[in-house]
């Protein structure tokens, strides 16, 4: 039960669970950091009009195209 619950996934990603927290935590972070810049364009149009989409384009490529290009 504690490896299915806090190894396996990590592992099937390559990583130890102390990476794998570090990792999610960050991405997390930027996350909240989106979040919150969109709420703030939401309510002011002419802020942040890209911070947003950014930080998803950053996100996607750490977590995708980085992650492809490492398996190869």
């Amino acid at each position: 039960m504690i490896k299915r619950l806090f190894i396996a996934h990590p592992a099937s990603v390559g990583e130890t669970y102390g990476q794998h927290f570090a990792h999610a935590l960050s991405f997390s972070a930027a996350m909240f950091v989106g979040a919150m810049a969109c709420l703030v364009h939401a309510l002011i149009p002419s802020m942040f009009k890209k911070t947003g989409s950014g930080i998803i384009t950053r996100l996607h490529d750490r977590m995708v195209v980085n992650r492809a290009r490492a398996s190869r």
